[in-house]
């Protein structure tokens, strides 16, 4: 303690805990711990007048607040000194600055984990002036995402009985958040925004910006920009995603759900171990996208083909410490619209196998064939790296193709079965003497209206597709007696 220039006072290994008669006395645990302290405050003191300190600095603060701090009955912590005859001392401070600070927001659910906040540094100004508010400025560390916020806006008045009622108030910046930190992901993050409300309710509106948004298994890097208003839970950290409109590329993304943080559980009574983290299920409609974005996001080099894509789907990433790839599940539907191959060679097949299902051979064989455009869709469903397509149709002009099967998002693996259908009888698809020589097999490839069914198999992978006749399932396929599969006319 030093008296030159008013009252000067340094201190360090200091404690506070909860009043003797509270329910948090119990823990044994102080609620505050200060490593190192200084304040300096005027001689001068008028009795019934808080006392002023101008300036309070604080290093290596750690504070641990239950979910509902109640002090006491009623009367909180004053109660004894108002019923003995006594009363506060009052103290009104200009301004409080703090180097590394933890605060631990415990949570009232046994099952959640406490929030951890690590503070590197916060200014307050305005403190003990009444029931008004306080101004911060404040830079924080995320530690996933790792990177820094800084913050700054207006907080309180404390409410004891409840901290999360308390009010908050503020705009913020968080830049170099290195998504690499969620294996499977990577890209560096950066976002601004405000927020107002309480600490327990909290309406956040803001936009990020991740010019090299990337999947670490593979692909390229993409732009990924998005804007959003969400509702944040302060005291746990849980978010609720009300609306995230979000571009990929040249695709545009509408989302919406919620990231809740759970704990971990041990496996125990029957119950399956769970590694704590970040749930997340979201629920994502994209209106107006481009494959070709999405291609390049998972795959190396010139996508596989180009169209419009409309999708909407469920998504949800449990917690865990494989890659979000992996964690990743997917249920919904698409609709895939004037796709063509960037492969030259496959892209030609497509339009003589259009040309052929219309029955003109001849222009299969043109040079100058007609621009085709292709059309897919199907439901969805995607776990463990693979995709599930139950019901997807390959559409071009002149021809469909059924099929049921997987595809290995890491693997490239495809497995599938089905039927592909012509217009044309397979004499007209061949066209020309040939083509009359089959005119006696047109009955047994007649099927369901088609010109022409036969059973398909396409195996190999992305990079070696292999299209193949199922044999097996054409000698069992009995051919279409003239006039329909009654014989009437």
């Amino acid at each position: 303690v030093s008296l030159m220039n008013g009252l000067w006072a340094t201190g360090n290994g200091l404690r506070i805990w909860p009043p003797a008669k509270s329910k948090l006395a119990s823990t044994g645990a102080p609620l505050i711990r200060l490593a190192e302290f200084r304040f300096h405050a005027p001689l001068h003191y008028e009795p019934g007048k808080p006392i002023y300190i101008s300036l309070v600095e604080l290093k290596g603060l750690d504070v641990d607040l239950p979910p509902k701090m109640r002090l006491g009955p009623a009367g909180g912590a004053g109660s004894d000194s108002a019923q003995s005859g006594g009363g506060f001392v009052q103290f009104r401070a200009g301004t409080i600055e703090c180097t590394r600070a933890l605060l631990t927001l415990e949570s009232g659910n046994p099952g959640k984990p406490p929030l951890v906040i690590a503070i590197a540094h916060l200014k307050l100004t305005q403190v003990g002036e009444g029931r008004s508010a306080m101004g911060f400025d404040a830079e924080l560390t995320n530690p996933r995402p790792k990177g820094t916020i800084d913050t700054h806006g207006h907080f309180g008045p404390w409410e004891v009985e409840d901290p999360g009622e308390s009010p908050i108030g503020g705009s913020y910046r968080f830049e170099h958040a290195n998504l690499a930190d969620f294996k499977g992901i990577a890209g560096i993050l950066s976002s601004t925004g405000n927020y107002d409300g309480t600490l327990r309710d909290l309406a956040v509106n803001g936009e990020t910006d991740t010019p090299d948004f990337r999947l670490s298994s593979g692909g390229e890097a993409m732009h990924l920009r998005t804007q959003f208003h969400a509702q944040v839970d302060g005291t746990n950290g849980n978010t609720r995603l009300q609306n995230v409109d979000a571009t990929l590329g040249g695709s545009h993304l509408i989302a919406r759900g919620e990231i809740l943080r759970v704990a971990a559980l041990n496996a125990q009574d029957g119950q399956m171990e769970r590694p704590g983290g970040h749930d997340i299920a979201l629920k994502v409609n994209v209106y107006s996208g481009r494959i070709e974005d999405f291609l390049r996001l998972a795959t190396s080099g010139p996508p596989l083909l180009t169209g419009a894509l409309t999708m909407k789907t469920a998504l949800e990433v449990a917690p865990g410490r494989p890659p979000v790839s992996d964690r990743l599940q997917l249920n919904g539907n698409f609709l895939l619209a004037d796709a063509q191959f960037a492969n030259t060679d496959m892209q030609k097949r497509i339009e003589e196998l259009s040309m052929r299902g219309q029955g003109k051979p001849k222009d299969a064989k043109s040079p100058a064939a007609a621009d085709v455009r292709s059309t897919m869709q199907s439901h969805f469903q995607m776990e463990n790296g693979v995709i599930t397509l139950p019901d997807l149709k390959y559409m071009v002009p002149g021809a469909e193709i059924d099929l049921d099967g997987t595809y290995g998002v890491k693997t490239g693996a495809l497995n599938f079965k089905g039927t592909a259908k012509m217009q044309a009888t397979i004499s007209k698809m061949v066209g020309g003497w040939k083509g009359m020589l089959l005119t006696p097999l047109d009955r047994f490839f007649k099927k369901d209206g088609a010109g022409t069914a036969v059973p398909v198999v396409i195996g190999g992978t992305r990079k070696e597709p292999q299209f193949t006749v199922d044999f097996g399932r054409l000698k069992k396929t009995e051919p279409q007696r003239p006039g329909g599969p009654t014989g009437a006319s």
